[in-house]
């Protein structure tokens, strides 16, 4: 896979690139990823990316020319293909299923926003999709794309030693990851379950699965509701929160 980053501030994504799964990934060809000064692609000599918005307002908006200058020449860079994505808050909502859907990309192309956003027109005639990490501000859609970037870059094939990493985290199936355990078995009085001792691997699996449908019950039921759960697993849950 390709990523391509799009940014005025390219001084941002030193560090998080560089480090853990996506630097492996990055030194085994799994990913390229390359950072993208928007303001190379401005023709005046203050490389001026940004204006006031039209009918007046707080704030800076970000200019169209530079913007789609920046992203037409970087898609001509390689002969892959994929989405051209705006991280704005008014995108559809980043889940575990939008990660999975993108790690089946050859290429993504990340737009970051800031100041007050991006001219409309880039999102009318530019991008090909809009994301949106959470109902909340941020400074701009830098820190988002390193969110995405970390989400889709650990399901790439051969990106995590275990691949069973990836299949047993949170999510995954829609419900929370049951608790882990590691030595000691014993700290301050705090011991482990003692059926992650048993050497029982179907307990174990089953003990496993019921934390996790249990814990989603209690800290997001709203999972839950959509959870895959069998109608045996579905009483147990009603059964046991009816106990508390």
């Amino acid at each position: 896979m390709r990523i391509d980053i799009l940014t005025i501030f390219p001084g941002a994504f030193r560090g998080p690139l560089d480090e853990s799964i996506i630097k492996r990934a990055r030194e085994r060809g799994i990913v390229e990823i390359y950072v993208h000064n928007i303001r190379d692609w401005a023709t005046d000599k203050h490389r001026t990316v940004d204006d006031y918005p039209y009918g007046g307002g707080p704030g800076m908006v970000l200019k169209p020319e530079p913007i789609f200058a920046a992203t037409e020449a970087v898609a001509r860079m390689d002969e892959r293909r994929g989405p051209i994505i705006l991280l704005t808050p008014i995108g559809r909502t980043f889940s575990q299923e939008v990660a999975n859907e993108l790690a089946q990309k050859e290429r993504l192309i990340l737009l970051c926003g800031h100041y007050e956003g991006v001219d409309a027109r880039v999102h009318q005639h530019l991008v090909t999709d809009e994301i949106s990490i959470g109902d909340y501000i941020l400074s701009g859609g830098e820190l988002a794309a390193m969110v995405v970037i970390d989400a889709v870059v650990r399901l790439l094939p051969g990106a995590l030693g275990d691949p069973e990493s990836a299949r047993r985290e949170s999510f995954v199936e829609g419900l929370l990851e049951y608790p882990p355990y590691t030595r000691p078995a014993e700290f301050r009085g705090w011991k482990v379950p003692q059926i992650l001792l048993s050497g029982h691997h179907q307990e174990v699996a089953r003990w496993r699965r019921r934390q996790s449908i249990l814990l989603t019950a209690l800290r997001r039921p709203d999972l839950l509701a959509k959870a895959n759960l069998t109608p045996a697993e579905r009483a147990w849950v009603a059964r046991y929160l009816c106990q508390d």
